[in-house]
This record gives structure tokens, sequence and C-alpha cells, in this order.
């Protein structure tokens, strides 16, 4: 697939990774953690960029920043370059530390500020040695974990300066016991409903409204000397759609007129792969099949309430997920 834009304006807010190269860990001790965490505030102070939640897993992390200055690519380079060296002058190795280049989604600040940071703040028990344990029992194992900013967010002597919590907790009251208290609620129902945000991202690049994709797109990708013309980005579209729907047929047999004329789940299949991955919007993927657009969300969401339900059909969407994610074109 070809690469997610990378959007750059000034007090742009993103959900950033980094994985390790082959999944390896990127931290072998609390050495390495503190050290990363300190690069990280020196990196924030150089590029004017604010910290709005992390965690740290043993293999990858989650950053929600903000960058006043618009300057994401160049704090990102200078601080994954920064630890990797430390890394491999710490434990004698070289070579690449990271899984290619970050990920970035773009976040709408006005909407879906809390929903990113309450995601980032849920990984720690996103494992399958807690599948099948109480939503009790993994919240009291969500507050123990050291290495994330949530305790700032549940009491005000936990919190750290490098963080900045005013912008989140702001959607729930501010920087008071009814605001926190709020956010733990939430993060409470979080754990007992799912939080998800794969299927809310739009082209593998932005989580935000309708609105905020539209307002993004006519301001980044419509027009300007540097910018994708429309011409170019709808040829790249059709050649996303096309890698989409081969992979989906490779797995299923499925063609599209197949999936056209069809029902049922792989048609939905069809529609959110290439939502998400495609960076088709509704419209256009309710013109593919010839329905109306509203139907396109719908769908999708009957998608969402079937998956966990049905363990072969989540299958089938992960070595699909798998492949897209790293198949270039």
């Amino acid at each position: 697939m070809a690469r997610p834009l990378r959007i750059q304006y000034a007090g742009a807010v993103y959900h950033v990774m980094c994985r390790g190269n082959d999944r390896q860990e990127i931290f072998l001790d609390d050495e390495d953690r503190t050290t990363f965490l300190r690069i990280l505030s020196r990196s924030f102070n150089i590029y004017s960029v604010k910290l709005h939640a992390y965690v740290l897993m043993p293999n990858h992390f989650h950053l929600l920043v903000e960058t006043p200055l618009g300057n994401l690519a160049e704090f990102m380079r200078q601080f994954n370059i920064t630890y990797t060296s430390y890394f491999n002058r710490q434990h004698k190795r070289v070579g690449h530390l990271y899984q290619g280049r970050y990920k970035s989604i773009l976040v709408e600040k006005a909407s879906y500020l809390g929903m990113a940071s309450r995601y980032i703040h849920l990984n720690p028990i996103r494992s399958k040695s807690l599948e099948q344990v109480s939503a009790t029992e993994k919240y009291e194992s969500l507050i123990k974990y050291p290495w994330s900013s949530l305790p700032g967010y549940l009491g005000k002597d936990k919190q750290q300066v490098m963080v900045d919590y005013a912008l989140v907790l702001a959607d729930y009251g501010g920087q008071t016991k009814k605001g926190l208290d709020l956010y733990r609620k939430q993060l409470l129902a979080d754990i007992e409903d799912g939080l998800d945000l794969k299927d809310e991202v739009f082209g593998q690049s932005i989580l935000g409204s309708d609105r905020f994709i539209e307002l993004i797109n006519s301001e980044f990708l419509e027009a300007g000397p540097v910018r994708e013309q429309p011409a170019a980005r709808s040829l790249r579209q059709y050649q996303q759609q096309a890698v989409i729907l081969a992979a989906i047929e490779r797995e299923t047999g499925q063609n599209l007129a197949a999936l056209i004329t069809g029902k049922g789940e792989l048609r939905r299949v069809a529609m959110d792969l290439l939502y998400r991955f495609g960076g088709l919007k509704g419209p256009a993927i309710g013109a593919l099949f010839g329905i109306d657009y509203s139907v396109v969300s719908q769908e999708r969401k009957r998608l969402r309430e079937r998956l966990g339900r049905d363990p072969e059909l989540e299958g089938l969407m992960q070595r699909l997920e798998r492949e897209l994610s790293t198949t270039k074109i």
C-alpha cells in the first residue's frame, strides 16, 4: 500500500506509534525506560512539542503529542535517532532499532482527543493473558502499570511535569476531583465495552469527524504547488482500491463483481478496508457498491459488532490487515 500521508500544520495533534524492528524489545530494563523519558522530555523542549499522554510497552511506545510549530517530522527524527544511539551504545549493538518509520495519526482536537488518550492508556491490558479476567481485575492491573501517563489522570499528586493534562481533562471538567473522577469512570466504561480506534481511522491517517476530514482534505490535499493534485490522488486511490480487492480475492476467492452482487460479511469487510486502508470516503465506496453513502457506515458498524462474536471472520480480517499493512504500491 502507499504510505499514509504525513500532514503537518501548527497546532496539529497526533497519536504517534513506533515499534521495535521485527517486534523486538526496545526497552530491556528500567534504565532504558528512564533514559527514554529523559530524552523525550529534552526533545519536547527543543522542538516546543507538547505531550498529552504516553505509554511505554516492551517492544513499542505510544505518544499523544501536539505540535504548536507544525514540526512533528523534525521532532521524531531527532528523538528517535538520539534514543537509538543510546540503546545501541548501552547494549553493544548496531543497526536499526525501529521497524520502519514511526506511524502517526492526525487527531481532531475538539472531538477525539480524550478518546485517543484513553486508547493509549489502555494498552497495558491488551494482552492475551488478561483476555478472560474481569473488568475490575483489568483496571487494577492497569493502574499498577508504572510506565504510563495514566496515574496523573487519576490523581493530581501523580502528575508529571512533562505531561500537559489540562487539554484532555478540559472535556471532563478540568483538573478537579470531578474531572479526574469522570476520566476514571469513562476509562472503566472503555474496559467494559472495549475501545478500538482502528475502525475510526480514515485512510490510515486521520481520526476525526467527517467535517474534520473534509477540512484536512481541502486544506492539505487539494491545492497548492507542493500538494498532491486531484488527478494524482484519484490514481493513487484507484491503485489502493485494486490492491485491497486483489488481497480479498486471494484470501476468499471473491472478486469485486461477487462482492457487489453478494450480501453479508465479505462485502462489509471490503467496505471497511477500502475506508481504512484505501482512503475512500463513504460516497466513493457507496458508488462502487451501488448503495447510498449512509449505508456504508451502517455496514461497517455491523461488521464491528460481528467481529467479536465470529472468530473465523476476525481471523480473516487480521490476515488481510497484516497483508495490507506491509504491501507497498
